[in-house]
């Protein structure tokens, strides 16, 4: 059984404002109806009391009237007989004649009462007659001939005709204000249609501001109100649009400098330690092939240290290499982007043999220009690594194709998909560095990026970068 509060949270909060003015019209219609009903029950009562009543007294009149006026040599039983028709106008009451002993006189059906203005009406409901109906009245007069009394006439009041009168007039009229209710409904409907569509685009307009889509505009409407809140909403869509423009600029400095930072280290890294650690590692290699001419316990302990040396180079340069592969790919830029990924994905399925790691690589082109094959790159190798080490994956895909095309609104899009089938991503647990630099890499080339649950369990990475129509020429 619902509790009073929940039936109006159902009635009332839960609709639309249309519904709700809607209803406040009907209820207002509805409380105006029975004040009308009640006004018009007690006037059609008062009318229909003092109908009677007048009916009642131009009936005793001419009853009376009628008693003096007959011939006093009429015989008895014609002049009770004929006594009616002389009152055959009178509406709104019944007359009937008796005898001296009491008993009804046949007479001839009159015309009055409920055919009295020509039509019959049907009667009213039984409930309504006893609403308008007032206290029943009767009246007995008596009848003399030639001083004796013959019998008595009594006059009855009908107020069913009035009451039928009524009861037609009053369903007319509900009738008709039904009509103009139901036509008032659909026009506020249309209206009230019309005066909330601009909040309707307004709350639209949020739904995208708060999907990170700040070029949306709304149309101002001709309400100054509604117009005054367009306006604003409008002002705050371009300082976000602005905002955001001005964030990924610095975005897009920022990771310029940052991979420009990289590519000296790198740089550095091949040019300079690179033949460094070559030049030590042939030196060593002299060293231990100069030992091995020699004899006695010194030439022994030569060569060993010159092993120690070459085992210690040759570690540095692994480190040299994984630090040259995780600032810049050596091949950025020389290879094409396709086999750029399937070359790491081979690593790191070489590294991690009980994942399967298939590579789907869609329409590409050869390159994208620096700034997007480096930050597909840094996204399919964080993906990776964060499925690898958190996730207990068995099978990791990774997707990689072109979509749209430059005739569309969106132009040509280069989506990326990164799924797994392990325990899934926490919705509540915050982005690590790794997936906050991820984001702001890809936003800073006006992409979108996304991590949620994928179907079934495991976590889906779903990045789309636009593409201008000279990146790849670029590359």
């Amino acid at each position: 059984m619902l509790r009073l509060p929940g039936l109006w949270d159902a009635l009332w909060y839960r609709r639309s404002v249309r519904a709700q003015l809607l209803l406040t019209v009907l209820l207002i219609e509805l409380i105006a109806a029975l004040v009308t009903a009640g006004v018009t029950v007690l006037k059609a009562r008062t009318s229909t009391r003092i109908e009677i009543d007048a009916s009642m007294n131009l009936a005793e009149v001419l009853v009376r009237e009628t008693i003096e006026l007959m011939p006093q040599d009429t015989p008895a039983d014609r002049f009770l007989e004929a006594l009616p028709l002389r009152q055959r106008f009178a509406r709104h009451v019944r007359i009937t004649v008796r005898d001296a002993a009491g008993h009804g006189v046949d007479t001839r059906p009159m015309t009055g009462g409920l055919e009295g203005d020509g039509h019959t009406r049907a009667p009213a409901p039984a409930w309504f007659a006893s609403l308008i109906s007032p206290p029943p009245e009767r009246r007995e007069f008596p009848v003399v001939l030639n001083g004796r009394p013959i019998g008595s006439v009594v006059i009855t009041g009908e107020p069913a005709d009035e009451i039928a009168e009524t009861w037609e007039n009053l369903t007319a009229l509900a009738g008709a204000a039904t009509l103009v209710s139901l036509a008032m409904i659909a026009i506020l409907y249309v209206l009230f249609g019309r005066v909330l569509d601009p909040l309707t685009a307004l709350g639209t307009g949020l739904l995208e501001l708060e999907r990170r889509s700040y070029g949306v505009r709304l149309r101002r409407p001709k309400a100054r109100e509604l117009a005054a809140i367009t306006d604003r909403f409008n002002a705050l869509a371009g300082a976000l649009d602005a905002a955001r423009a001005e964030n990924a600029g610095l975005y897009q400095r920022l990771i310029t400098t940052q991979d420009d930072e990289r590519r000296n280290t790198a740089r550095e890294l091949h040019d300079e330690v690179g033949p460094s650690l070559f030049g030590l590692k042939a030196n060593a290699a002299s060293i231990a092939s100069a030992a091995g001419a020699l004899s006695g316990e010194s030439a022994h302990a030569v060569q060993e240290r010159a092993r120690d040396i070459l085992a210690i180079v040759e570690h540095l340069q692994l480190v040299n290499r994984s630090l040259l592969t995780r600032l810049r790919p050596m091949a950025l830029g020389h290879v094409p982007l396709a086999d750029l990924l399937a070359d790491m994905i081979g690593d790191r399925a070489r590294q991690n043999p009980q994942i399967a790691f298939p590579l789907t690589p869609g329409k590409l082109q050869p390159s994208y220009g620096d700034s997007i094959d480096l930050t597909i790159y840094r996204c399919v190798q964080e993906s990776l690594t964060n499925a690898i080490r958190h996730a207990r994956a068995t099978r990791i895909r990774v997707d990689l194709a072109e979509a749209g095309d430059a005739s569309s609104l969106q132009g040509t899009r280069l989506a990326l998909t990164v799924e797994d089938d392990g325990c899934g991503i926490d919705p509540h647990a915050p982005a690590g560095f790794g997936l906050q630099g991820m984001r702001e890499r890809v936003q800073a080339l006006g992409g979108e990026c996304s991590v949620q649950g994928a179907p079934g369990g495991g976590t889906r990475v779903r990045i789309v970068i636009p593409v201008q129509a000279g990146d790849a020429a670029t590359g």
